[in-house]
């Protein structure tokens, strides 16, 4: 049985293969969990159900062929990196300034879950190694002599998404029965402005320090 040309020993070896990339950790995963331990479980889920929209739409661009010619344009991959730095550096500063003194025992506002959705899903986008991934997972399992590329690409990036978001889903529920813990204790609320404010600025410099020679 295949499901647009793809046998199920292929989608099997591509769900483990998703299941081991989602399972490592990495920035998508201090994402979650920085924003879990600082604002609570629903701030985590609403990041995750963002990085996932802008998963997907690193993936449907894959899958049509736009992120290839996009990452094959001069300066393109550094412009889209730098961009990506600067809005999460802009994130960490507004983090950071928001309620004053860092230190200030103060938790730390609730934000509303369309502003987390936008944040986590603009963050995903302008990672441009999110559309280099894509483009070099794909040629390994997609067989072009067996059916529609696109079908395949798009039947192979929605396992991805799903295998990525159960993943995700368990990291966020861990990190908010651990943040139900330690909202409360006055050395977290003094810090968790900082860990937040923190997180977004080590993402930032991590994103704009990547190689331009990742992209193909």
């Amino acid at each position: 049985m295949t499901w647009f040309g793809l046998s199920f020993d292929t989608l099997a070896l591509f769900a483990l293969a998703a299941l081991l990339l989602a399972a490592t950790p990495g920035p998508v995963w201090l994402y979650l969990i920085s924003r879990t331990l600082a604002q609570g479980r629903r701030a985590g889920y609403c990041s995750m159900l963002g990085v996932a929209a802008g998963l997907a739409v690193h993936m449907l661009l894959a899958a049509l062929g736009l992120s290839a010619v996009l990452l094959a344009i001069p300066f393109a991959f550094d412009a889209i990196k730098l961009a990506g730095a600067a809005y999460l550096l802009w994130l960490a500063i507004g983090t950071l300034r928001g309620g004053g003194l860092a230190f200030t025992p103060q938790a730390l506002p609730p934000v509303a879950d369309g502003v987390l959705l936008r944040q986590a899903f603009v963050a995903a986008l302008v990672n441009p190694k999110v559309a280099v991934f894509y483009l070099s997972l794909f040629p390994q399992f997609v067989d072009p002599a067996a059916g529609s590329v696109l079908a395949q690409s798009l039947l192979l990036g929605a396992l991805q998404i799903a295998i990525a978001a159960v993943i995700d889903v368990t990291l966020v529920t861990v990190a908010g029965v651990l943040a139900l813990a330690i909202k409360r204790r006055p050395l977290w609320l003094r810090v968790q402005r900082l860990a937040l404010g923190g997180t977004f600025g080590v993402l930032a410099v991590w994103l704009a320090a990547t190689p331009s020679r990742t992209a193909p």
